[in-house]
Parts: structure tokens; C-alpha cells; sequence
């Protein structure tokens, strides 16, 4: 519905809900500086949802589920933003291969607040579909449980060969520091 200015009107429930929305985005934007703590309490999630799954003695197809979706956001965040394989041929920002190369800081592909925010999401969304039971298919969980490894075990082997030929990181820990120079004289004023 729209009125004379061209502007629409929402109706309560819409509007409601936007304001529902603006106070969650509110609090998840706090969230942004608090690595730490988000992390700790996705952790607390995980367990719970770990130690549901481990009491009920099923959903092992979610949890399979869960494991490769997990898998996909950490190849995400461990690899970089420009591949270099892709970007070899291009005139486009590289990762440096040579110690005579400029250097470039690493750039995610997944950057760590959506990384978490994903992995987030989707331990909530599991730990919800533990509570219907058309999720509770019945598989034989060790072979799924060996597969899962194997892809795990594979994967990580091809990414940390990708990580060793074109010598980046994925990890910074904390803030470079610098030796810069002391003030041995007062300031002239």
C-alpha cells in the first residue's frame, strides 16, 4: 500500500519484525570486538549440542551433516581471498611466491566474524533439528564417522601443500610490535 508520497506503509506485524531485527543486528554488532567471549559461548554451544547428541544416541546424520558443512567454512577461512593458482595468469593482486616480492597481507576468503557467525548458526540450527524426530535417520554413525575422517584428512593435506607453495599463513597472532626509537632528549616547544 502506498500513500501520496510514494513512501510504503508497513503493516504492525512488519514493523515489528523489522524492530525485532534491528535489536538482534543492535547486539550482534556489540558482539564484534569480543572475539573471545563469541567464541566461547559457540564452544558451550557445541558442547550442548555434542552432549545432546551423545545422551540421545542418534541424529548421527546431522551431526555428519554438520561436520562437512564445518569442514566447507574452515576451507573458507583458511584460504585466501585471491587464489594464486587462479590468479597466476591474471594482472590482479597475488600472494608474494618469491622473498623479493612485495608483500601483501593476507586476505581471507571467509573472514573470521562470518566464519563464526556461520559456524554459529549452524549449531544452533542442528541443535533445533535434534528436537524432531524425522531428523533421527537411522545410519550405522562409524562409517560415517570414518568417512568424514578420511575427507578431513584429505582435504587439510591439500590445503596445507596449497599453504607451503605459495608460503602464506592464515594466522596472525596478536598485533606486530615495533622497535621504534626511544626519546633520549626532552621536546623542544
Amino acid at each position: 500500500m502506498e500513500v501520496s508520497g510514494g513512501e510504503s506503509v508497513a503493516t504492525p506485524v512488519q514493523q515489528k519484525a523489522h524492530e525485532a531485527w534491528r535489536i538482534y543486528q543492535h547486539y550482534l554488532d556489540k558482539t564484534t570486538p569480543l572475539p573471545t567471549y563469541r567464541w566461547i559461548a559457540t564452544l558451550s554451544l557445541a558442547l550442548s549440542y555434542c552432549l545432546r547428541v551423545y545422551y540421545i544416541q542418534g541424529f548421527y546424520i546431522i551431526a555428519y551433516g554438520l561436520g562437512i558443512y564445518l569442514l566447507n567454512l574452515l576451507i573458507g577461512f583458511l584460504s585466501p581471498l585471491v587464489d594464486p593458482e587462479a590468479a597466476a595468469g591474471s594482472d590482479g593482486p597475488s600472494l608474494p611466491t618469491r622473498g623479493s616480492d612485495e608483500f601483501k597481507p593476507f586476505i581471507r576468503r571467509l573472514p573470521e566474524f562470518k566464519f563464526w557467525y556461520s559456524v554459529t548458526k549452524a549449531f544452533c540450527i542442528a541443535l533445533v533439528m535434534t528436537f524432531f524426530s524425522v531428523f533421527d535417520v537411522p545410519v550405522f554413525w562409524p562409517i560415517l564417522l570414518c568417512y568424514w575422517i578420511v575427507l578431513f584428512v584429505l582435504t587439510m593435506r591439500r590445503q596445507i601443500s596449497h599453504m607451503i607453495k605459495y608460503k602464506y599463513i592464515p594466522f596472525s597472532f596478536g598485533k606486530q610490535k615495533y622497535g621504534g626509537r626511544s626519546s633520549s632528549g626532552s621536546r623542544a616547544e
